[in-house]
Formats: C-alpha cells, structure tokens, sequence
C-alpha cells in the first residue's frame, strides 16, 4: 500500500482519489480552500442557488465510469441526470433564432433548415460526418490514452477539410475553426453557431484548429445533460465516493512545493510549514515553477498566451419561469470578430456572446414564483483586464444582463439582486493564473492545443485535473483522473481502458 498525496480537490483530483483508493492506496487530498470542487462550485441567497462554474454535463458516461469502478451505487443512484431538451437555443446577430434539440442528428438538420433556410441542415450534417471522422481518428490517443512522450502523432489535425479547388490558384483548405465556418458552412450564422462552440470552452476561432470540431460533435452526439440541484451535486457525489472509500480530505492545507528525493517525488510542502511523506505525489492544480521541482513539458508551448476566463452574473429574478423556456439559449455577438478581437486581445467585448442559464429546478429557487438564471460570457483573463475594478465589473455586468434580455424581454424589471464573478473570484478560488479555465485538448496545430501530460520528468508525481491531458472541462477532468490512476497502478505501461 503506497501513500499518495494528492494537491488539490477538484473533480480530476478527486476522480484520481476515490480510484487509487480503490486499489488499495492510502490517499489523503490537500486542498486551499475550505471545500471541495474546483470550479463546480456554488453560490446560495435568500433561497436561490447557482452554478458558478460549468451548468451542463458532456460526455456523463465518464462519471458513470468512475462510479461503477468505485462502488457498488451508480452515477444514476447518487444524482439525477436529465437530458436538456432543446440542447440550445440561438439568437444570432441578424435577428434569426434557431432551438436545436438534443442528441437527434436529424432534428437538428430539420431545425436549421427552417429556420435558416434549405439547405442549411444539410451543410451542418455534413460537416459533424467530417467531425465524426475526426472523432474516430484521434479519440483513443487524445482522450483514453496517457499522451505519449512523443505527442507528434497528435499534432496533425484529425479533421478532413473539405478540398476546395479554384482556377488557376492553389486549391485550399480549412485549417481553423473559422476556416471551417466560412469555406465550408458558407453561412454567417453556421459560422456563428460553430464559433459559439469554441469560444464557450475558452477557444480562438481564428487560431482553433480545424479539429475543435469535436466539441459539437461530442454534444450533439452524447448529448447535453442537466444534474439535478445543479453541477455542485455531481462534485458532492464525488466527494462522498471518495470519504466511502476512505480518502482523507485536509482544507486549508496550501502546497506549496512537492519535494524530491533520490530522484523521484517524495512527498509534498504546505503554507504552514509542515512537511508530507508519500510515495507518489498527484498534482491537480495549474501546474507552477514555484510548485513543481521540475518544469511539466507542455507540447507545443500551450498555455505561453493568456487563456480566457468566465464572467459570470447570477440574478435572482422575482415572476415564475414560464412554460417552454429553453435551459440554455446562446445570443451570439452581432460582430464576431470584433468580440474575438477583444477577449483574445485582453480587452473587454462592447456585445460579447451570453449563455442563459434557466433550469427548471425547485432545488434552485425559493418557490414556483422566483427564478434563479445564471449569465456566463466568456472574457479575457485578470491581469489584461482588472476585474477588481468595481465600476467595469458594473459596467461589464450591465452589458451581460442587456444582451441577456434579448433572450428574455422585461428581465430587467424582474431583478431582484445580482451576484458577479469574475476572473479574479476563479483566481482567488481556484488559484489558476489570472482566473483562467483551460480548453479541452486538440490534435493538430502542430501540437499547440495539447496539455502536459499525465507523467512528468520527476518519477513519482502526476497531473490531473483541467490543465492536464487531456484538457479543460468537467468531462475531461474526470477522464484525467483515470489516466493518472491508471498510471500509478499499472506503471509507465498503462495504456488506457480498453
């Protein structure tokens, strides 16, 4: 039985807890703040309750995994899972709307064609097959797998850009996210709709690779899922896996520097002074020069630009929800560029793409007469921007919940009070760089979009967690959390689940 220290408790942390656990490990979790889940966390008022980090689930079938591998009570038995249906619903800049439904690849093609025009569906549907090709071709070593020492099969980009010849000039094809939305959706609001997709997750669509197709492939083939009581109850589940399995939590205990010895991780420093043996050493924060006695090797270089952050406004709303209302509607930006310009440039966007928020659940209102919806845009990080200033932070706020009241007209006379967060909250909570989320994993790019792998140089201590392979979001932190498990138990040759 080894001793495994593990810094941090988000939901990569914890996955990578309650497995090792289960192998027979002891494991004790050292966490900074007092609670646990990264950025599922949750913020209550007067009887309203918010998400202030991600709303939805992608891809449940991860944590399905991790509770069948750790207990004998299912994902479905510990929390409630529905399906959001419409998965979305879209406002674009020229005044169109679209509702996509969920996980029906036929009702999405039906939906665009009316609401877009003939043909539009069809255009769609092609390019989520080219999607699904990318999917095929680099979901095992991208997503199931430690990412290799040599990640150069990684850094081709998966997708099969449409070959479009011209007379007498090269014949082109798309290499980014907005290549693909111009050359091959040949619609604005395709482009928009695509665009959408890689912004929410922190992405550049001019820079993206063309193989960010994946992430609405992966929606709108895995679907779009809502827990109950909100993502907080999904990192409460985990949390109490992982206390059934007997790991120790310890909040309040920074790490400060995982120390080394003979070669090889050796147990970890806190703020206070005291010292940790263990055998392996699980890192599942951002990894740092003052934290890790080794450099983590980030393909690619990822990460040297500033990564995107969240502003987030929860506004606790007097008047019921009506019948009908989509759980999540996107009003995208009527200039793309311009608000791409902006977070990209660390500046703030003067019409930038809201997420709407409105779940159908008592657990999140005091009554049926009161609702609570959460506005999310996504912004460029602390530091760039001073998200301290009290009069931007207003301003910025103002800007957020008008675009909002597109989506729902007379919103502002519904307010009763409003609640921001902003890069420098995530930073203060989280302790991520300038309060920035990072993106999923990529190929291609020549690796750009790729994170530190699993194993580091220093024997002993791994990553988890979202600045880790592979990558950001709830989903692929949990997969992050198997990798390291996986490792640790099986050594350098583990290979992934088959």
């Amino acid at each position: 039985m080894a001793r495994i220290a593990v810094i941090g408790a988000g939901t990569g942390a914890m996955a990578a807890a309650a497995r090792l656990s289960v192998a027979g490990h002891r494991v004790t979790v050292y966490e900074r703040s007092e609670t646990y889940g990264g950025s599922l966390g949750r913020y209550a008022r007067d009887g309203f309750v918010f998400d202030t980090g991600p709303g939805l689930l992608h891809l449940p079938a991860v944590y399905r995994d991790l509770f069948v591998k750790t207990g004998k009570e299912s994902l479905e038995q510990c929390v409630t899972l529905t399906q959001v249906d419409p998965a979305s619903r879209h406002l674009f800049g020229d005044g169109t709307e679209v509702s996509l439904p969920n996980a029906s690849r036929a009702g999405v093609v039906r939906a665009l064609d009316r609401a877009l025009g003939e043909g539009a569906g069809a255009r769609w549907g092609d390019f989520l097959d080219r999607a699904g090709t990318a999917w095929d071709r680099s979901r095992r070593p991208l997503l199931e797998e430690p990412l290799p020492d040599d990640p150069r099969m990684l850094s081709r980009d998966p997708y099969p850009a449409v070959r479009r010849r011209r007379l007498l000039r090269t014949a082109r094809q798309a290499a980014t996210v907005a290549e693909v939305g111009a050359w091959e959706l040949a619609d604005p609001r395709l482009a928009a709709l695509l665009d959408g997709y890689a912004l929410s997750y922190g992405l550049d669509p001019r820079r993206a690779p063309a193989a960010a197709a994946l992430l609405p492939y992966m929606e709108e083939t895995f679907g779009t899922w809502y827990v109950a009581g909100g993502m907080r109850a999904l990192a409460d589940a985990v949390y109490e896996r992982c206390l059934a399995r007997k790991v120790e939590f310890v909040f309040g205990a920074e790490a400060v520097r995982v120390s080394e010895k003979d070669g090889r991780a050796a147990g970890i420093e806190l703020a206070d002074g005291r010292s940790v043996e263990a055998d392996h050493v699980v890192l599942g924060a951002q990894p740092s020069p003052g934290l890790m006695p080794v450099p983590a090797p980030v393909p690619g270089g990822a990460h040297r630009a500033p990564v995107p952050g969240r502003f987030v406004v929860l506004l606790s709303l007097r008047g019921a929800r009506e019948a009908g209302a989509a759980h999540r509607t996107l009003v995208h930006a009527v200039d793309p560029g311009a608000e791409q310009e902006a977070v990209f440039g660390g500046r703030t966007a003067e019409l930038p793409t809201v997420t709407v928020l409105r779940p159908d659940d008592p657990a999140t209102r005091p009554d049926e007469d009161h609702e609570a919806v959460t506005l999310t845009a996504t912004v460029a990080p602390h530091g760039p921007v001073d998200w301290t200033d009290a009069a931007l932070r207003e301003r910025f706020a103002d800007v957020v919940i008008g675009r909002a009241a597109e989506a729902m007209p007379g919103l502002r006379e519904r307010i009763l009070h409003t609640e921001v967060r902003t890069p420098a909250e995530t930073a203060a909570g989280t302790g991520a760089e300038g309060g920035s989320v990072p993106a999923p994993a990529l190929a291609g790019a020549e690796g750009a979009y790729l994170h530190a792998g699993n194993r580091t140089p220093l024997p002993g201590l791994y990553l988890a967690g979202g600045w880790a392979h592979p990558g950001g979001g709830t989903a692929h932190a949990g997969m992050s959390g198997a990798l390291v498990a996986g490792l640790v138990v099986e050594g350098d040759g583990f290979r992934g689940s088959q």
